[in-house]
């Protein structure tokens, strides 16, 4: 899956527990009738991917939705819901301009031209 939008904010990548587990959030705001903030976690070796992007970027991340479900000691069930992201493009791209035509040049004259006979 994708979510385009505008970058809102990029954390700093934080580590949690022993085994030196990293995650480091995004928001993006969504660009439609009634933009969504969107949290997209970015783990392990994918947290370096935000190093390249700034807030306000326009940007396309591709997303895995992941659940998983908890049961409290009293024996009540929930079920948590995240979004990992494992890439982005940047949409702003500002394409290139072409490359310059060369300048016009006329062909040199020489004596011994000959006329041009055409009728036109």
């Amino acid at each position: 899956m994708e979510i385009t939008g505008k970058i809102k904010q990029i954390d700093e990548t934080k580590e949690y527990g022993s085994n030196g587990f990293q995650k480091r959030e995004l928001v993006i705001t969504t660009e439609e009738q009634y933009p969504q903030h969107i949290l997209i976690e970015f783990v392990q070796d994918k947290c370096s991917i935000l190093n390249a992007y700034n807030v306000g970027q326009r940007i396309k991340v591709g997303i895995n939705i992941r659940g998983r479900e908890w049961q409290s000691p009293q024996g009540e069930v929930k079920y948590f819901n995240s979004i990992q992201g494992w890439r982005i493009d940047a949409i702003d791209e500002v394409p290139a301009p072409p490359p310059a035509a060369p300048p016009f040049e006329t062909m040199p004259e020489t004596d011994n031209e000959t006329p041009d006979d055409l009728p036109f």
